[in-house]
């Protein structure tokens, strides 16, 4: 394949670049912000925040791929004291350890579950009510969804199966995903590829090769002309809090009454905010009548049963809405494999964190990814093989 464009420099974008370079492919990236990364840009300033809370899951492809090229970087390490206070917010209380049946369930793989039934149905079924609403609940923290429990039992209990395995999949790069970003983006140059940033395009190249659009969705449905290139995802508060530090804050409040979980992310990074200051995030999901303030009120009331005097305590704060961009989540009756395809025909392929690929969160952008770049290259292929036959015949 001689050139690529690719349109879009986030974490998809990023990949299929350095995979389509590596491959000895001409490649051009064009990101239409000041600054590659797209939802996993980290904020400048003193609290480096992500778009969102953001974890690299060590049993996935990526971490693999990440690690052979020197890419992952530093990961901010947990102190032991600090695992210690992980707390669950349950009937009303904190609690330090969640129900027992929560394990049992989290235990199951996801090849157990049915894809045509919902989480909810068939949890209760086999564990009744109780560990189905906990376990719906906790799941929230990988999937951001106001009722995980309305969602395929397939798709639902593997996350959950990962989210809460030990020990922990999750793991954060030192200084937020910008940093890792930043490599990535460093990478791709090493190897030749152009990257144009502050550069949107409202059409996509013609006659320059396959283009790869690595774009949100809606975004990639509007380029492409296709409005119905659509799928489910979430809709959440995104809070983000500077507090003075306060020794025994607890480092995770997870909800097991309903979908939402906060974590302080200087408890294993405390480059992400001042000295003497500790950065607490969520990304709380809320249902498609709720407001910005239902969001917010449940985070207060999170902070309110886990963090003492904390408004007092507050040096900065910002809340947001966001609206489908937490992933893909899939329906009963639907797989990853139903999501809107990769290869779009006639040379142009989508890809990100709701297409058809497996995975769970991020995992979903590199798959996809590293098969648009695949895909392209075997198009390709079969093109030369193609012209080099008709020559031979003309020959």
């Amino acid at each position: 394949m001689r050139k690529l464009t690719i349109i879009g420099g986030g974490f998809a974008g990023l990949t299929a670049a350095i995979t389509a370079a590596e491959a000895g492919t001409e490649v051009t990236l064009h990101e239409a912000h000041r600054t590659l990364g797209g939802r996993a840009r980290t904020a400048e300033g003193p609290y480096r925040t992500n778009e969102g809370p953001h974890a690299l899951y060590s049993g996935g492809p990526h971490w693999t791929w990440l690690k052979q090229r020197g890419l992952l970087g530093e990961l901010a390490a947990l102190p032991p004291a600090e695992a210690l206070r992980f707390r669950v917010h349950l009937d009303g209380a904190l609690r330090r350890t969640p129900p027992l049946g929560l394990f049992r369930q989290a235990r199951r793989t996801a090849e157990r579950a049915p894809v045509d039934l919902d989480f909810r149905t068939w949890v209760t079924g086999l564990a009744g009510e109780r560990t189905a609403r906990v376990a719906s609940a906790y799941v929230g923290v990988a999937l951001f969804h106001h009722d995980p429990g309305s969602l395929s039992a397939r798709f639902v209990q593997e996350r959950l199966h990962r989210a809460a395995c030990l020990p922990p999949e999750a793991h954060y790069p030192r200084g937020g995903w910008g940093r890792l970003i930043d490599r990535m983006a460093t990478r791709a140059r090493e190897l030749g590829v152009r990257i144009e940033t502050s550069s949107r395009v409202d059409t996509l190249p013609l006659g320059g090769g396959p283009v790869i659009v690595a774009t949100a969705l809606p975004a990639a449905a509007r380029l492409l002309g296709e409005p119905s290139l659509t799928w489910e995802s979430g809709r959440t508060v995104l809070f983000d809090l500077a507090l003075r530090t306060r020794k025994g804050d607890p480092f995770v409040v997870s909800d097991l009454d309903v979908p939402g979980w906060i974590e302080r992310y200087t408890a294993q990074d405390p480059s992400l905010a001042p000295a003497g200051q500790q950065l607490v995030q969520a990304q709380l999901p809320i249902g498609p009548g709720a407001s910005k303030a239902d969001g917010v009120a449940h985070a207060e009331r999170l902070l309110d049963a886990g963090f003492p005097g904390w408004r007092e305590r507050t040096v900065w704060r910002r809340e947001s809405v966001s609206q489908g961009r937490t992933g893909a989540v899939d329906l009963p009756g639907t797989t990853w494999r139903d999501r809107p395809a990769v290869d779009r025909g006639d040379g142009v392929y989508l890809v990100g964190d709701q297409v058809a690929a497996p995975g769970v969160l991020s995992e979903v952008s590199f798959t996809s990814a590293v098969e648009a770049v695949s895909l392209a290259l075997r198009a390709d292929r079969l093109e030369h093989h193609h012209r080099h036959g008709l020559d031979l015949k003309r020959g």
